[in-house]
């Protein structure tokens, strides 16, 4: 499947390391397994995509509403730039690559989304800078020092120029990503970011950290020993992709061992079942209020982190790990009386949050882990 799901589209073999060992033929219990999940999220997707189909769409302004309560009614009008753009990567990606999803609606709600980002995301043309959250006729209404409304504005628009042929849609794209990093580097008021490093993986290669030192060394402290399992799982499958389409299987190995498996042990809630929103690396108490409830987020990513790991090693623990985050996901956060998941739950998976979207949470990680996991299921029944 495409690496582009990870916000980058993968290269051909010309990595290091050895090429792929054959990967076994799956025995019949597998198959049997794998099958139904993949019908169950099959429909699942479904369900989940027509519930902001239903409830999202603002005819009268242009793009979407994220923040809507249990049964879809919208609570408040804000619209948050980074869930626009991610609504309409998801939309302009199904539609691409999914035949049940190849809808002239859906395009065209992939295409409406995007144009409002055109022409609302930055309150200023003559400046880089993408607002953070929007009123609903377009004005900005909170602009901060971060690029992620700019990272989703490119994504969404360079998915949508593929989807549509549209190259203006591909070209805006990458002007948009190219004025936010100058701004981001070089401008006086930018968030002044040192260059990105791989260097979380710390205390021998055994632990992601959430925040290390500019030099890459551990910080002391509560902040030095914090764990975020969902961002270490989520990194892990995009960089197991981009290994694999490389050909660089040292680098697939440590995505799996390093930032999937070690952060899922760490994270992973004996007691009461399901990952933590965060930990500490020596197990004391962390210092966030939220750490202990259940997210969706985290979860979405794993199911797809384990299958992707299963994909590439077909290792039969991988499977059962799946099926042991899968199960509980599918029972807990889904809502079968009016579809889309719910996103905050309490340790115990009592529901602390019955919204089902909001700043945070959009038409984005359910809906993508959900198509991520159909493809990748599709890719391992279809054999080696």
């Amino acid at each position: 499947m495409e690496a582009a799901a990870a916000g980058s589209n993968a290269g051909s073999r010309s990595g290091s390391g050895p090429a792929p060992a054959a990967l076994p033929p799956l025995d019949a219990e597998s198959r049997e397994l794998l099958e139904a999940w993949r019908d169950r999220v099959s429909c699942e997707l479904d369900t989940v995509v027509d519930f902001w189909i239903r409830h999202s769409h603002d005819p009268e302004h242009g793009g979407f509403f994220s923040c809507l309560s249990r049964d879809g009614t919208v609570y408040d009008e804000t619209k948050y730039v980074w869930m626009q753009g991610r609504q309409v990567w998801v939309y302009a990606r199904l539609y691409r690559s999914v035949p049940r999803f190849r809808r002239p609606e859906l395009l065209e709600a992939a295409r409406a989304g995007g144009e409002f980002l055109l022409r609302c995301a930055r309150p200023d043309p003559r400046v880089p800078k993408a607002a953070f959250a929007l009123l609903r006729d377009g004005r900005a209404a909170k602009v901060q020092r971060s690029v992620f409304s700019e990272c989703f504005c490119a994504l969404a628009l360079d998915e949508l120029g593929r989807a549509t042929g549209n190259a203006c849609y591909e070209a805006a794209a990458r002007e948009g990503l190219e004025a936010a990093e100058r701004w981001a580097r070089e401008e006086p008021n930018g968030p002044g970011r040192p260059p990105l490093l791989r260097l979380h993986l710390q205390r021998g290669r055994t632990a992601v950290l959430e925040h290390v030192s500019q030099d890459g060394l551990e910080l002391p402290g509560s902040l030095g020993r914090l764990q975020n399992p969902g961002h270490a799982i989520e990194a892990g499958w995009m960089l197991l992709l981009h290994a694999r389409a490389r050909g660089d299987m040292a680098a697939a190995d440590e995505a799996i061992d390093g930032f999937m498996l070690g952060p899922l042990d760490a994270g992973w809630d004996s007691p009461h079942g399901g990952l933590l929103a965060f930990h500490d690396a020596d197990g004391l108490c962390p210092t966030q209020l939220e750490w202990a409830m259940k997210l969706w987020w985290p979860h979405a990513e794993a199911l797809v982190a384990l299958l992707a790991a299963f994909a590439h090693r077909r290792d039969p623990a991988l499977l059962r790990r799946f099926e042991q985050v899968a199960e509980f996901t599918f029972q807990r956060f889904p809502d079968p009386e009016h579809g889309e998941w719910f996103g905050y739950l309490n340790r115990d998976s009592s529901l602390a949050l019955s919204i089902k979207g909001g700043p945070f949470k959009g038409c984005f990680h359910v809906p993508r882990a959900l198509y991520m996991c159909e493809e990748l299921l599709n890719e391992i029944l279809a054999g080696p």
